[in-house]
């Protein structure tokens, strides 16, 4: 059988690696890394994968790997469209609520890969952290299986190229927001938040008043606030 493996450390993605291993287990043989330190090629030479897969990865994979190995990354956005740091963030701040997720090839420049396949994907509601889990369990429910099953012929990526920036800490600030309305403040909050990203937050005198959990209730929004000491 052949080796298949997965290099994420989020807990949702982890979760979601076990449940498809438990299904595919009679027919290939899974392997993880979650622990980037761990991502070296003596490491993943003792596996030697058929595919290594890295479902919502941050760092730089070493050209001695993808150049060795068959390795293929998800991206939030119809690439070339969208190409660079905070995908989601950039696509709301943008109004970009249909989105792909698309699964391509590592290669040298980033998101510059060829495309094995993409997914429609609805970002108009939930927390970035519910949004990110969402996801996960398409690429490891839908995504990963057809690649594993179906003899996919990678293709170049076709259209205009639009490049994202990634967000800073320090652009979380409500302050930054112009125009404000309901639909734009939901949007900001929802977006930023997310287990390890810099939640939307506001300041008063010495004090950071960071909000979460941000939703309709039918005539209102609702939400919860997290205040501490300005650092």
């Amino acid at each position: 059988m052949n080796n298949i493996l997965i290099v994420t450390i989020k807990d949702w993605n982890i979760k979601n690696y076990f449940k498809l291993k438990e299904k595919l287990y009679n027919e290939y043989n899974f392997h993880i890394i979650d622990n980037k330190e761990e991502l070296t090629l003596d490491n993943i030479r003792k596996i030697n994968p058929k595919y290594i897969f890295f479902p919502h990865w941050s760092w730089i994979i070493p050209e001695e790997i993808y150049l060795n190995y068959e390795c293929i990354l998800f991206h939030m956005t119809d690439l070339p469209y969208g190409r660079g740091g905070s995908p989601l963030q950039n696509l709301i701040m943008n109004k970009r609520y249909n989105t792909k997720i698309s699964a391509i090839q590592v290669s040298k420049n980033l998101d510059e890969g060829d495309v094995y396949l993409k997914e429609d994907f609805d970002i108009s509601k939930g927390s970035a952290g519910e949004i990110y889990k969402n996801i996960s369990k398409i690429i490891f429910n839908k995504l990963i299986p057809k690649i594993l099953k179906s003899n996919l012929e990678k293709k170049k990526q076709v259209g205009e190229i639009v490049t994202f920036k990634r967000r800073t800490p320090e652009e979380s600030n409500l302050k930054l927001l112009n125009n404000i309305t309901l639909d734009t403040l939901y949007d900001f909050i929802r977006m930023l938040d997310a287990d390890g990203y810099p939640r939307a937050y506001f300041q008063i005198s010495d004090l950071k008043i960071e909000l979460k959990d941000i939703f309709f209730n039918g005539k209102t929004y609702e939400g919860k606030f997290e205040v501490k000491n300005n650092e």
